[in-house]
């Protein structure tokens, strides 16, 4: 019989523990009190959140960092209920940890039970009474919309997200009841061990070419998720999802497809959307998102989908949305200097560049408070040279909403770099396209040159899911100069 994770006590040793999926789960079972250490190469406020919740933290990957329970409890005496603490942790680790990592090797020499964070978070599943979220896009910001509308609504939800929320503090929270909102992820082919009670599919396209050959590889990971599921709660206005899945609850943005649940009478405005939510073909009321986009109107109505399935009634529905401030790094508002607002948006697949850069366009537009000329400047990072050479072409022709195009080179995410593409010839696969763009090969040159781009009106929103977003500081601070 295969090993399964054991959460009755037994302590936890996390390597990459200060990682945006590995912290939440590590978070919860903290939170749960359970032993829980781990390491990471620098300290962060997600790993600073961890220690104030009970976890041991290490600024090192070590061999030695294994034995911390041990030699910790050998110091004093050890009751018979804290035994299992005498024991081996069990090891969670990322696809991003390499065999040749030190704290790795030595699990495996310790003869440690070493799980992928995907096999912890399903035995968490299995605790609750479940909504997972899984798609190629908008997993998120549906799965803080979820979490969100089940807190005002009284439900008290536990929550693990891939994103950080203002509203409960970070990326995970730890509520008294049974329910549990979970994102699930695709990328690494983990999605295959999640057996929810409630499963949500927002669309389904091919993004991690360094794990998938091809779109029907996708769409066979989605289809053990979706057996697997009691329920199934789907986009239909993703054809994949529409023709092969047939979601038993299904949504649409577009009345024409008969979804259970759609909308009517849309508003896009610069600062929310607002819609009739229609269920079954029986209007609900209207509906207030703070979020910019048909993309984000999509996600609100997954939400509306799983609240009622679960019997939130929309007037509470309707009153939760209207006060979500959204998860970080989603069109996320950084700051403002000189009248030019710096936007930070994960965006790093071509569909997601430009469902973003249609909102910040429709913002622009909208916005009549001032008389200055408004522009849209994208500053994009590409994210993972296996992405960028796939869809090259794709990348080309997404920035088409925006003014000015500026480039940097590429994240590697710690992929080498096989193919030999760099960020100069995404520049120039753009400027194809597009009649400016610009390429700076580095962020410290980024930095020095994109202030002096930049002009009163513009909204600048720097796109990707690598490390861009850590210019903008600087670059606010030399705008205010």
């Amino acid at each position: 019989m295969a090993n399964t994770v054991d959460l009755g006590g037994k302590p936890f040793h996390f390597i990459g523990i200060g990682g945006i999926g590995m912290s939440a789960l590590a978070y919860v079972l903290a939170k749960r009190e359970l032993p829980v250490a781990g390491s990471d190469l620098r300290s962060t406020h997600i790993t600073q959140r961890l220690q104030s919740v009970g976890a041991h933290i290490f600024c090192n990957q070590e061999a030695v960092n294994l034995d911390f329970f041990q030699s910790a409890l050998t110091k004093s005496l050890v009751s018979q209920e804290n035994k299992k603490l005498h024991e081996l942790p069990q090891v969670i680790c990322s696809t991003a940890i390499s065999p040749t990592n030190s704290e790795y090797k030595a699990a495996l020499e310790r003869e440690c039970l070493i799980f992928h964070r995907s096999d912890l978070l399903a035995a968490l599943i299995k605790d609750y009474q479940s909504v997972a979220v899984a798609g190629t896009h908008g997993k998120t910001t549906t799965s803080s919309l979820i979490g969100y509308v089940l807190l005002q609504a009284g439900l008290d939800p536990t929550i693990i997200i891939g994103g950080e929320v203002n509203t409960w503090g970070g990326n995970a929270r730890v509520g008294s009841s049974s329910h549990l909102v979970v994102e699930a992820d695709e990328s690494d082919g983990s999605l295959v061990k999640i057996s929810a009670d409630l499963g949500v599919i927002t669309n389904i396209e091919l993004d991690h070419p360094d794990h998938y050959q091809n779109l029907a590889e996708v769409i066979g990971i989605f289809q053990t998720f979706a057996n697997q599921c009691k329920s199934l709660v789907g986009c239909i206005d993703c054809k994949t999802v529409r023709e092969i899945f047939k979601p038993e609850i299904s949504y649409s943005l577009d009345e024409s497809l008969h979804a259970d649940y759609t909308v009517r009478a849309v508003h896009y405005s610069n600062d929310k959307t607002t819609a009739e939510v229609w269920e079954r073909g029986i209007a609900l009321g209207t509906m207030s998102v703070n979020l910019l986009g048909q993309h984000n109107l999509s996600n609100a109505l997954a939400a509306v989908a799983v609240a009622r399935k679960l019997g939130v009634e929309f007037p509470v529905i309707a009153e939760a949305m209207a006060t979500f401030e959204g998860a970080k790094r989603r069109f996320e508002k950084r700051g403002e200097a000189n009248g030019i607002l710096l936007v930070d948006d994960y965006a790093h697949h071509p569909s997601e560049i430009l469902a973003t850069l249609a909102a910040a366009r429709l913002q622009i537009k909208q916005d009549s408070t001032s008389v200055t000329s408004k522009r849209v400047i994208a500053v994009f990072q590409p994210h993972r040279y296996s992405r960028t050479r796939v869809f090259l072409k794709e990348f080309a022709k997404a920035f088409q909403d925006a003014d000015v195009v500026v480039v940097t080179d590429i994240y590697s995410a710690g992929e080498s770099s096989i193919n030999e593409i760099t960020g100069e010839e995404v520049a120039s696969a753009i400027a194809q396209y597009h009649p400016q763009v610009h390429y700076d090969s580095s962020l410290s040159e980024l930095k020095s040159n994109l202030p002096k781009l930049l002009q009163p009106g513009d909204l600048t929103i720097f796109l990707g899911a690598g490390n861009l977003n850590q210019v903008i500081p600087d670059i606010l601070a030399s705008l205010s100069k």
